[in-house]
Parts: structure tokens; C-alpha cells; sequence
């Protein structure tokens, strides 16, 4: 055919200077035998594939012929020179020509991706690179259909044709097998030694075919070094880029289509992505081993298909064959139900009848759930890899009420159609498997021996109990002393008495000694089985393993012994907090009388013996003649806080007696407490009384100031400086004065007159001063109301010191 251009300058680069070599001039060497015989076989390779490159562009041209023939209704000869004429008139080269000719009489997929370049064609190269994608395209279809079943020449003609000119420089064709492996079909461009390495790849290897396989789509990788997938040629081009895609037909992956770039691939437009996908689909239409026919057309049924519906009648399980249903492009859209085997029983009760030639997608809409049986059985279609579930959830519509079932699945893919087996579970079969992990569970065993033949029947779990593999003996109940700790001899043989004497149900716990030397604690519950005579028969029942149980019990019987000694210890320490609390504070000690003044006071210990507290008061006339009044609180309840109520008061009156001021007394308590073995805190209020000139100086350590009320008047004094005792080492305490008048009442108190949960500390002082304020009568009627109207419910310690001035 002349005129014909079947050499590529794109496919077939004119050669280039090697990097880092010179070009000039070398002196002139002989050849040696073998470079003769290594530049006679790379000419020949090139010769061959020119040839096939030119073979696949006549194969083109003839189908444009031959279409011209068909519409023309005229010779060979004459749509020859028809065809000489149009790439005259038109500009274009025959090859160009050709392909526009076949992608507008084929209209498929092909045809689409050459329309969609048409669209956007504005400029001259737009238009060229329409016509190259076209004519790589068609040219590729040729030598693939002409290459027929030989994937080999497939692959060949693929990268010669179509991948060559994107830039490719391999290519691989991978067969999905059901087992999930890949083999090996076609390559070119691969060293011949990485094809042998690459023939086959195991299930569970994560390869880039793998991965567009598993996934089923186009997969692009940039680089496949830095994906971390390995594949045949990834160590002559590790920074190269690949692309993979699954290829197949109707719903089927045969396999995947793999191409290698030798330099990183950057993100492709959607067009290359689209000739890429169309050349898988031409490569599928090889690779495609199925009889000829038409799986949407209607009733008929291929010989597998048959085969595999005999193979169904045959099975003791139900079974059901289903085929896929296409739509006129080709896509998968649906299973039609061909045949529903005659063990087969519906989750919802209908005959076979009713479900055998239905749409699958019609019989059970919720098949369609996500990851739904409607994916699995699709996925095992595509892949041909078997899927089997147990205790798969089945849900069906009656009435637009969903129904759910359990069943065990199974799906296989045979020839164009698929097998799904589902066993739905009965009641029967969920009670025994509701059994069988009950007894897992609780770790109990059943056996039952029969006396009459000596045989002796265990369940796995009660191997399992013993110790012993599933092919030792079973241990018979008359051989149990000699598993057991001796010491529980007596009670296995009154066991046994009782069972095989007496004919009475029995049962037993023992030390189980294991073959591996560990030792369970046992609990055997058993009964006789007597014939119509009367006379014992068999012997079933259960073994169960309580050892979790056995040392809990101890454990427990431990932790009440340490309890009821931690809290006998516990009430000693309250009763000794007790009587030395109420040795040094009594409840209601009895007024005191000083100069100028008269001091009473009212202390209620704590309602719960328990939280026996720290708080403390105390009057005492110096050698000066001054009167020292405090009160104070102990941090904690307890013997640690009345052990440090006696220290504080003790060494406050110690402290007194060196005539120094409350700010320094307080000051040298708080180093007292700072330096108490156990660190404790504490608030007080110190003050000193002149009753000569009625002046009272007081401080404060962190604790309510006092409470002075004058003629049916009361209000607390203002709060001054000072910090909680035993928080820091060196603290110096502020003092105020005050003059007293006669008939003065004063009130010193702790927190547990007014502190509540509720309620702020100032909420709560400013109810006590008011209550103050409203009392009426001597100083006794006055602190025993105070009391009985506090309304603290802290259930702490109460002090209240009154001090009235004569």
C-alpha cells in the first residue's frame, strides 16, 4: 500500500549523545565476533518491530477500507482509491484518515475519548494531538485484535503503538487468578531475567498490580520507590513512576494492565487517564476466555452456566446461581437469579418459585446495604477470589418490614456465573451454638460414660479442662482419686458412693492435678442414667472449672479479716481521740469567773465519733493579771488532730506566760506547728484582756475574727492580716486593739458554728451576727441558743467562748 508511514519518530527517537560521554571522532576499531553478532540481533529486533508497527497500520487501514466498502457499496479498488482521494482533499495521512473512519462508524469507547479532544481542539496542536491520540488508539485495537489470544504480542504492541509515544518504557499484563494471585500473561520492555522473577505472584503480596486489583479502579503512583510497593522492574527504574488498572469486562476483572515510566510521573489530565482505561478495556477483550453470547439476552443460558446449576441440584447445602446483568454499555447492573437449587429455603418464607429467575436486587432490595451481599457477591464476580462468612446477617422486606436472619455464606465465582450457597440457622443449630459457647464461657465440660460398654464421651472443653490433647483417653470417673490431690480423696470417693452405689445425683469439688503440673480446683456435677430395669446404665454430667472462683473466695475471705482488723484498729484510735478530747475539752465546763469579767463556754463535739476534731479554747489569768482568751481549730479529725489540739493549746499557754503580745504568741506558735512531726495546720484567735482599762488586743491566724455586741447591737471585728498556722516557717502576725465596755458581750467561736456547704463564709457569719444581736438574757441562755440555732451542717467540731464584761 503505498503511501503508508508506519515508522514513529515518537515511538522510535532518533538516538542522542550518552550523558557524560564526548562525541568527537574515535580511531576506527575492528569489530569482534560477538559485536557483530549483538548488532546483527538488535537490527533484527528493530527490523521486527517496524514490521509489526507496519503490520498494525495496514491492519488499520484495511478496516477503514473495508467500512468505505460497506457504505460506499463499491469494490476494493474503488474505496482504495476513495480513500487516496479524502487525504488528498483533507491534508491528513492515511493513518489519520483511517482512524477518524473507524471511530465514526464503531461509536464505542475509543470513539469517545477521540469526540472528547474534538470539543476542546481550538488550536492546530490541539487538532494534532486529537488525530495522534486517535490514531495511537485505533492502532493499538489493531495489533491487539490481530495478536488475538497472545498476550505476549498484546503487551508488544500496546507499548509499540500507544504507551511508547506517553513516554512508557514497559509494560506488564497480569492475570487475576481466583486464589488472589497474579500471573504473569504479557510484558514488554522488562529484561527478560525480571519477567522470569515477576512470572507469578503469591495471594497476600502487596504489589501495584495488586493494589488496583483490590481496589478496582486506575491507581497512579508518582514514584513506586516511595510508595514502598514492590513490582516487576522497580530496580532498573525505582524513581519511576507506574500506573495500574484493573482490566475487564462486564463486571469481570481478568487482570491488570501495569505501565512503567522511567522518571517520576506527574499528575495526569483526565484525558491520559481515559486512553489508559480504554486500552485496558481493548487489552480485557483478549484476555476474555468466556463463550461468545450476550449475557443480557433474556432467558439464554451458556453450557457453565448449565454445568453450574446440576453442580447446585447436587449439593446437600441450599445453593442459588446467579448471572450478571448488564446494560447496554457494558457495566454490571444487576444478578439475575437463575436458578435457586431445591434445598433452598428464603429468609422470609417464599417458595423457590417465586425468587428462581428474579433480579437479586428485586428479591432482597437490601442486598444493596454498603458492604451489603449485593458488594460481596459484585466483588467476587470481578476478582473471582471466594468469599465465606459465618454468621452473616440476612435482612429481607415483607410488607416494608425488614426481616433479619442469620445464615453462613458462601460465594464462587464459575466460568461467567456465580455460586452462593447460604445455610440459614435453624433454632436447633442456634441453641447448640448458644450452648456450645455457654459452656466456653463458664469453662465447663460435658461427658457421659456408659457402664455397659466403657466408653466414656467428652466435649473439646473438657480436654480442654484436663490438660489433654483431643486423641488422649478420656479419664473415667472410678480413675478420678488418681488425678485428684490426695487430700480430697475422701470426698471424690464419697462422690462416687453416692453416684454409683447409691444411684443418687452427686457432686464434688476436688484439686484436679494437670499432666502439666498445674493444678485447677474443680467442681463435678453428675447423675445417674438407670434403664427400664432399674440398674444403672450411664453415668453424664458436667465439669466445671472454679478456680477464678476458689481464689476469689480467699482473696475475699483475706480481705474481711484485714478489714474487720483495720476497723477494730480504727475504733481504738477514735475511742482514745475521744477521751482525750473530752479529757482536756469537756463538753460543758462549768463558767469561769476572772476579774472584771465572766467567761463561759459550749463545746459540742462531732455527731460521728469518727471525725473526732482539733478544735480547742482556752482561759487563763497571766502573772501579769492580763486575761488570755483563744480558741482555735486542728486541720483533720482523728487521734492526729487531738494529738495536735493538746500540743497547740499546751504551748500557747506556755507561750503566754512571757508577757509577749498575741502577734508574737501566734508567731511562735506557728513555728511550733510548722515543726510537729506530722505536718499540721491551724487557725486561732489570740487576745489579751486588760481589766483594769477593759482594752482586749487580739490576732489572727487564717480563723474568723470575734463577735462583739453592745446594747442589742452586734457586728464581727474587722478582719487583720494573718496567715494559717504551719504553712510557712517565719510568719508575722498584725494585732488590733479595742476597748470593752460594761455589759460587753463578746463572742469567740470556730467554723463549726457556721460554716455550711451551701452558703459563703461571709453569708454564714453575717446569720450569726444577726442571731447574736437578737438574743436577750444571761451569758449562758445566750450561748445555749447560739447553739441550737446554728445552722452548720458540716458535722464538725463546735467551740463557742463568751466572754461578758462586768
Amino acid at each position: 500500500m503505498t503511501g503508508d508511514t508506519t515508522r514513529n519518530s515518537a515511538v522510535h527517537p532518533p538516538s542522542a549523545p550518552v550523558a557524560g560521554h564526548s562525541t568527537r571522532a574515535v580511531p576506527h576499531q575492528s569489530p569482534t565476533p560477538l559485536g557483530r553478532l549483538v548488532a546483527t540481533v538488535e537490527r533484527l529486533r528493530r527490523e521486527v518491530l517496524e514490521a509489526q508497527a507496519a503490520a498494525d497500520g495496514r491492519a488499520l487501514v484495511e478496516l477503514a477500507k473495508g467500512i468505505l466498502i460497506g457504505q460506499l457499496n463499491c469494490t476494493p479498488a474503488a474505496a482504495a482509491r476513495q480513500l487516496d482521494l479524502l487525504c488528498r482533499d483533507s491534508g491528513t495521512s492515511r493513518l489519520e484518515l483511517a482512524a477518524d473512519i473507524v471511530n465514526q462508524a464503531s461509536r464505542d469507547h475509543v470513539s469517545e475519548i477521540a469526540a472528547a479532544f474534538v470539543e476542546r481542539a481550538g488550536t492546530d496542536d490541539d487538532r494534532a494531538e486529537h488525530s495522534a491520540v486517535s490514531v495511537r488508539l485505533r492502532t493499538a485495537e489493531s495489533g491487539m485484535l490481530a495478536a488475538a489470544s497472545d498476550t505476549q504480542a498484546v503487551a508488544e504492541s500496546l507499548l509499540t503503538n500507544a504507551l511508547g509515544p506517553l513516554g512508557a518504557v514497559a509494560v506488564a499484563v497480569w492475570t487475576a487468578v481466583p486464589d488472589g494471585s497474579l500471573a504473569l500473561a504479557g510484558h514488554a520492555g522488562f529484561p527478560p531475567r525480571e519477567a522470569v522473577r515477576w512470572r507469578h505472584v503469591p495471594p497476600g503480596v502487596s504489589t501495584v498490580a495488586g493494589l488496583a486489583l483490590r481496589e478496582r479502579r486506575l491507581v497512579t503512583l508518582p514514584r513506586v520507590k516511595r510508595a514502598g510497593l514492590p513490582s516487576i522492574g522497580h530496580l532498573q527504574w525505582p524513581e519511576g513512576g507506574r500506573m495500574a488498572v484493573p482490566t475487564g469486562t462486564g463486571g469481570r476483572i481478568h487482570g491488570v494492565l501495569e505501565i512503567c515510566w522511567p522518571q517520576p510521573l506527574a499528575p495526569q489530565p483526565p484525558q491520559i487517564e481515559r486512553q489508559v482505561e480504554a486500552l485496558a478495556e481493548l487489552c480485557a477483550r483478549t484476555m476474555d476466555a468466556s463463550p461468545p453470547g450476550d449475557p443480557t439476552a433474556g432467558d439464554a443460558v451458556l453450557p457453565d452456566v448449565a454445568e453450574l446449576i446440576d453442580l447446585a441440584e447436587g449439593l446437600q447445602d441450599p445453593a442459588v446461581v446467579l448471572t450478571p446483568v448488564l446494560d447496554h454499555e457494558g457495566r454490571l447492573t444487576d444478578f439475575r437469579i437463575r436458578h435457586a437449587g431445591s434445598r433452598f429455603v428464603d429468609p422470609v418464607g417464599r417458595p423457590r418459585g417465586d425468587v428462581s429467575g428474579a433480579l437479586l436486587l428485586e428479591a432482597y432490595p437490601m442486598a444493596a446495604a454498603e458492604n451489603g451481599l449485593f458488594d460481596i457477591i459484585e466483588r467476587v464476580h470481578a476478582t473471582g477470589e471466594p468469599f465465606r462468612a459465618e454468621r452473616m446477617s440476612l435482612t429481607a422486606l415483607v410488607d416494608q418490614i425488614p426481616l433479619t436472619s442469620v445464615a453462613d455464606i458462601s460465594v464462587s465465582r464459575h466460568g461467567a456465573a456465580v455460586l452462593l450457597i447460604w445455610r440459614i440457622e435453624d433454632e436447633t443449630a442456634r441453641l447448640a451454638n448458644l450452648l456450645q459457647h455457654a459452656q466456653r464461657l463458664g469453662r465447663i465440660g460435658g461427658f457421659e460414660e456408659n457402664l455397659a460398654t466403657g466408653e466414656t464421651t467428652w466435649n473439646a472443653q473438657l480436654y480442654a479442662l484436663h490438660g489433654l490433647p483431643a486423641t488422649a483417653p478420656p479419664v473415667r470417673l472410678r480413675e478420678l482419686p488418681g488425678h485428684a490431690h490426695p487430700d480430697d480423696s475422701a470426698a471424690l470417693g464419697r462422690f462416687l458412693r453416692a453416684l454409683l452405689r447409691h444411684h443418687r445425683p452427686s457432686s464434688v469439688n476436688f484439686r484436679l492435678r494437670r499432666p502439666d503440673g498445674i493444678t485447677r480446683h474443680i467442681r463435678v456435677v453428675a447423675e445417674p442414667v438407670l434403664d427400664a430395669d432399674q440398674r444403672l446404665h450411664a453415668v453424664r454430667g458436667a465439669y466445671q472449672d472454679i478456680s477464678a472462683q476458689h481464689w476469689t473466695e480467699v482473696a475475699l475471705a483475706a480481705t474481711r479479716d484485714q478489714l474487720a482488723h483495720t476497723e477494730a484498729e480504727s475504733a481504738e484510735r477514735n475511742r482514745l481521740a475521744l477521751q482525750l478530747q473530752h479529757a482536756i475539752m469537756p463538753p460543758t465546763p462549768p463558767a469561769v469567773e476572772a476579774p472584771g469579767m465572766r467567761v463561759a463556754v459550749r463545746y459540742r463535739p462531732a455527731e460521728t465519733e469518727s471525725l473526732v476534731g482539733g478544735d480547742w479554747y482556752d482561759t487563763v489569768v497571766l502573772p501579769s493579771g492580763l486575761i488570755m482568751l483563744s480558741v482555735g481549730d486542728v486541720a483533720g479529725h482523728g487521734i492526729e488532730a487531738a494529738t495536735g489540739m493538746v500540743v497547740l493549746r499546751n504551748a500557747l499557754r506556755g507561750l503566754a506566760v512571757t508577757g509577749a503580745g498575741p502577734g508574737q504568741l501566734l508567731s511562735w506558735l506557728n513555728t511550733v506547728t510548722h515543726h510537729l512531726a506530722k505536718h499540721v495546720t491551724a487557725t486561732a484567735v489570740c487576745g489579751l484582756f486588760d481589766p483594769s482599762t477593759r482594752v482586749l488586743r487580739w490576732a489572727r491566724a487564717g480563723h474568723l475574727p470575734p463577735v462583739l455586741v453592745r446594747g442589742g447591737r452586734a457586728e464581727a471585728f474587722p478582719l487583720i492580716e494573718g496567715l494559717l498556722l504551719g504553712a510557712l516557717p517565719d510568719v508575722a502576725y498584725g494585732e488590733r486593739e479595742v476597748r470593752l465596755e460594761p455589759d460587753d458581750t463578746l463572742l469567740m467561736f470556730t467554723d463549726g458554728l457556721v460554716e455550711r456547704r451551701d452558703s459563703s463564709v461571709q453569708d454564714s457569719l453575717g446569720h450569726l451576727v444577726n442571731a447574736a444581736a437578737a438574743g436577750s438574757g444571761d451569758l449562758d441562755a445566750r450561748l445555749d441558743r447560739l447553739l441550737a440555732g446554728s445552722r452548720s451542717d458540716t458535722d464538725d467540731d463546735t467551740c463557742v467562748i463568751g466572754i461578758q464584761v462586768g
